[in-house]
């Protein structure tokens, strides 16, 4: 009796899936990280971070960017999946926040894209990297079942805070200051309070 030696479909997949993925977030961070593909590097990032609410900018910068690249890179490679996608999961949903008010459609700068990468990483951080992957041939031992919930869970912590205090330091933006509106109207008015 013969074995069959022949490529699993499955795990052909999600060798195919992890690097496509793996490869455009691998990317996307290297922009922020490292200023390449067109990217801003830290400094440009980090200042666009501070300009939607992502305060310290540098660091949300150097965060996103390390989660993109490294995330997208273990995804990539099949290795530590769980936290590879997390993370990777975690940063695209940071960047879905920025883009939620513009809609669902990336034509019109919804969040179309970014929560399609996340949804991926974090799918492929549930099913793990298949037989082709790094995590196979180390004996799967940075990619345990309890690995799965417990990366998730910490991930969605993380981003639940950092989205959190995002949300805030917009608001606060938004608002105008208070005593000095206060302060313009009044003298507007001619000094008069109603």
């Amino acid at each position: 009796m013969t074995t069959c030696t022949c490529l699993d479909r499955r795990d052909l997949g999600l060798l195919l899936l992890r690097a496509g993925t793996g490869g455009v977030l691998a990317a996307h961070g290297a922009q922020k990280l490292f200023g390449w593909f067109g990217g801003g590097g830290v400094a440009g990032t980090g200042a666009f971070m501070e300009s939607v609410g992502y305060a310290p900018g540098r660091l949300n910068a150097v965060v996103a960017g390390l989660c993109e690249a490294g995330g997208g890179a273990l995804l990539a490679l099949g290795l530590a999946t769980p936290a590879a996608g997390s993370a990777a999961a975690g940063a695209m949903a940071g960047a879905a926040a920025v883009h939620a008010p513009n809609g669902f459609f990336s034509q019109g700068g919804g969040y179309e894209y970014p929560a399609f990468l996340g949804m991926v990483s974090a799918a492929l951080a549930v099913t793990g990297p298949g037989r082709y992957s790094a995590d196979h041939a180390l004996g799967h031992s940075l990619n345990r079942s309890w690995m799965v919930p417990a990366a998730l869970a910490g991930t969605a912590v993380g981003v639940l805070a950092t989205i959190g205090a995002r949300n805030k330091n917009v608001r606060a933006a938004a608002r105008p200051d208070e005593p000095a509106a206060d302060n313009d109207e009044t003298a507007a008015r001619g000094g008069l309070a109603r």
